[in-house]
């Protein structure tokens, strides 16, 4: 005798089949490397903080240049200043007419005059500027191109610092002459502050120092 078992209907109404919310497997960031921008120092790959390095130097190097470059301005203020201050001495010299008077303060301050304009002249003469990268070399595409980025970097700075050397040195020599012309020009207004108290009241003193009337 065999049973047949016949198959349980589903219920219409049944509760549905509830699925428990499963975690993802990789959650956002979990398996992503680190950002090498976050991590210290000492955590950054060799390459990264050797680029960081270079990127720092040459920004520094950067800046010293543009800072010789407002020192070379100075100098040039310094030069106009001194080239005014010269020509108002001289101005006032000639109006007085004391140097048409022959006497050892004339001869002095024409010397002086003669010295302090060859030395605002000596500075003001253009003189040979160091540029970086030399655009006029026509091997410039051909060495710097081929290079990598750190390459370039190292490359560039030498060069930058072989400039300021040059650039350096000019800025050293103007500088030092207009020093000079400096002390030139303070001599020449002491000599000619001394002609003036020699020749306009000097010959005034011994008229004043007589009596008017003699006692006897």
């Amino acid at each position: 005798m065999e049973l047949k078992l016949s198959p349980t209907p589903l219920s219409v109404n049944s509760a549905p089949n509830t699925v428990s919310p499963r975690l993802p497997l990789n959650p956002p960031g979990a398996d992503l490397p680190p950002n090498p921008e976050e991590l210290p120092e000492e955590g950054k790959p060799k390459k990264q903080r050797l680029w960081n390095t270079i990127t720092l130097a040459a920004q520094d190097v950067r800046s010293v240049l543009a800072q010789q470059r407002d020192q070379g301005q100075i100098l040039t203020t310094k030069l106009n200043i001194l080239f005014v201050v010269n020509g108002a001495l001289l101005t006032s010299l000639t109006i007085s007419r004391l140097m048409f008077i022959p006497s050892w303060f004339g001869l002095a301050e024409i010397i002086g005059f003669l010295v302090n304009f060859t030395l605002l002249i000596n500075a003001f003469l253009p003189r040979q500027i160091a540029i970086s990268p030399n655009l006029s070399d026509n091997k410039f595409l051909e060495r710097y191109l081929t290079l990598t980025p750190e390459e370039y970097q190292l490359r560039m700075m030498v060069n930058l610092v072989h400039t300021y050397q040059a650039n350096q040195q000019r800025i050293d020599d103007v500088s030092q002459t207009l020093n000079y012309a400096a002390y030139v020009t303070w001599v020449i207004a002491f000599l000619i502050m001394c002609h003036v108290v020699t020749g306009f009241f000097l010959p005034m003193l011994p008229d004043q120092m007589l009596p008017d009337q003699l006692p006897f």
